[in-house]
């Protein structure tokens, strides 16, 4: 009998333990999400490299993720989304997404409107012709400077060159 019970209480406590491990909490994500490199310019004076990810909410709307390499201290660099290939100049900014964060390389927004509005949702998002530019500064000379950047949504498979290895600048407003 005392075999017995050390077995129901070896049992109820591994099971107990399991049971207590498991997540109980549900994602708020679909699963669905798409990655694409941020890349320097070619002739850029700073090592800065990274991914942006979309994530696809059960509701539909995307969370943007900007992952970084190469930053640090307590600077906010700006990231833009702008209409256009990263090599067109004088792209118009679509939508301003929060800045990285300098000493952990990371942004993460809600994007659920364009900057004209417009609403936006993860299919959108992933088919629009776009592209990504992480800038050194909001304002002054660093406003023109970009840091890190890469196609997005069709500009990315529609680029027929080294991925945009040309980044025009910003226009500048």
């Amino acid at each position: 009998m005392k075999r017995f019970f050390t077995c129901v209480a070896l049992a109820a406590a591994l099971f107990g333990c399991q049971d207590q491990n498991q997540e109980s909490t549900p994602s708020d994500f679909t699963g669905n999400e798409s990655v694409y490199a941020l890349a320097a310019p070619p002739d850029a004076a700073y090592d800065i490299s990274g991914t942006v990810t979309f994530k696809e909410k059960k509701d539909g709307q995307a969370v943007i993720v900007v992952a970084l390499s190469g930053t640090d201290g307590d600077v906010q660099l700006p990231v833009h989304l702008h209409l256009g290939s990263i090599g067109e100049p004088d792209a118009d900014v679509y939508a301003l997404l929060n800045p990285v964060l300098g000493k952990t390389g990371l942004s993460e927004t809600l994007l659920s409107h364009a900057g004209d509005e417009t609403p936006m949702d993860y299919q959108k998002l992933v088919n629009l012709n776009a592209c990504i530019k992480v800038h050194l500064a909001a304002s002054g000379p660093g406003r023109d400077v970009v840091l890190a950047g890469g196609n997005i949504g069709s500009a990315f498979t529609n680029d027929t060159s080294a991925r945009g290895g040309f980044f025009a600048s910003c226009k500048s407003e």
